[in-house]
């Protein structure tokens, strides 16, 4: 069964922690428990960091993409979109992190002198950390001593000895011109409204003009902004996430194709097959057989079409 990310309307993560007291989120996932092997896209005000144990997967930030290999990192700052993925479906073990900035908040005055200035830096809406770099390998180092802290009396004291210390490096070095006491950017703000939108509404009939609406800009900006930030355009970021949705219908088997393919917002079952074909490289009942669900027979008894596309999904 797929992992499901629990988000909020606005497409924050609703992140639930290991703790109802201590805002500390702590866990070890594989890539392949997501939907296609792509994590959700959303946002939440705690920093999250990565350490990859095996395997690889890329990384979108903002719409920047990093690949992540065995031993790597990644240090993604408050309030950004971001998302893991693999097109290629390649497994990756990995720790993950969130942890709350508030927690190292003291006072206001650390808050506005040492928390903020992180935060609120445009020059670091994620860092990569790399194992062969000092600060970044201490970092990682960290991530890896909370990990093993899990479960433990004491974690939450732990954890904030070593969030402290990250904090410290990302202090130290993240170039300070970058610190604004400005507004969230415009853009970032608006596509995060759309791609919210989307994974709200994706199982109703939804336009371009109303995907445009939800971020408040025109048609065009849409486009450019998801080109920009997910490197696709507005329908094939919506076909996709309903595809991603279906995966999990098609193995449970209590549903034939068709309703699968209402359900999560194809307006036929044989559009619905032609796009799954094109992406996956089966049809929805050859999905279903290989992942182990009902048996074709009880299918709608009509055949499915699969017509092959030259545009991508």
């Amino acid at each position: 069964m797929s992992v499901l990310i629990n988000l909020r309307d606005d497409r924050s993560e609703r992140v639930q922690y290991d703790d109802g007291v201590y805002p500390i989120y702590i866990r070890r996932g594989i890539l392949s428990l997501y939907p296609d092997y792509v994590c959700p896209i959303h946002w939440h005000d705690d920093i999250e960091l990565i350490a990859v144990l095996d395997g690889e997967m890329d990384y979108n930030v903002n719409g920047a993409i990093v690949t992540l290999h065995k031993g790597d990192g990644i240090f993604v700052n408050s309030r950004q979109l971001h998302f893991g993925f693999s097109d290629t479906r390649t497994e990756c073990a990995f720790i993950c992190i969130l942890l709350d900035p508030a927690i190292l908040c003291s006072t206001l005055a650390y808050e506005q002198d040492f928390i903020l200035p992180v935060v609120r830096n445009h020059h670091a809406p994620y860092i990569y950390l790399e194992p062969n770099n000092r600060w970044h390998r201490d970092i990682l180092r960290e991530i890896y001593e909370i990990d093993q802290y899990k479960g433990q009396k004491i974690t939450p004291l732990r954890v904030l000895s070593s969030f402290s210390k990250i904090w410290f490096l990302l202090y130290e070095n993240i170039p300070s011109e970058g610190y604004t006491t400005n507004a969230e950017n415009d853009d970032l703000v608006a596509v995060r409204n759309m791609a919210g939108f989307i994974q709200k509404n994706y199982a109703q009939k939804l336009s371009l003009q109303k995907i445009a609406l939800s971020g408040a800009v025109g048609q065009s900006k849409c486009c450019k902004l998801f080109a920009k930030f997910f490197g696709q355009t507005p329908n094939t970021y919506l076909n996709r996430y309903r595809l991603g949705r279906s995966l999990d219908l098609l193995r449970a088997g209590d549903k034939s194709v068709t309703e699968i393919a209402m359900s999560v917002g194809f307006e036929s079952a044989s559009y619905f097959a032609e796009i799954f074909h094109k992406h996956f490289g089966m049809t929805p009942t050859e999905y279903r057989k290989r992942a182990g669900g009902i048996d074709a027979k009880k299918e709608t008894g009509s055949s499915v079409p699969i017509i092959n596309l030259n545009s991508p999904v």
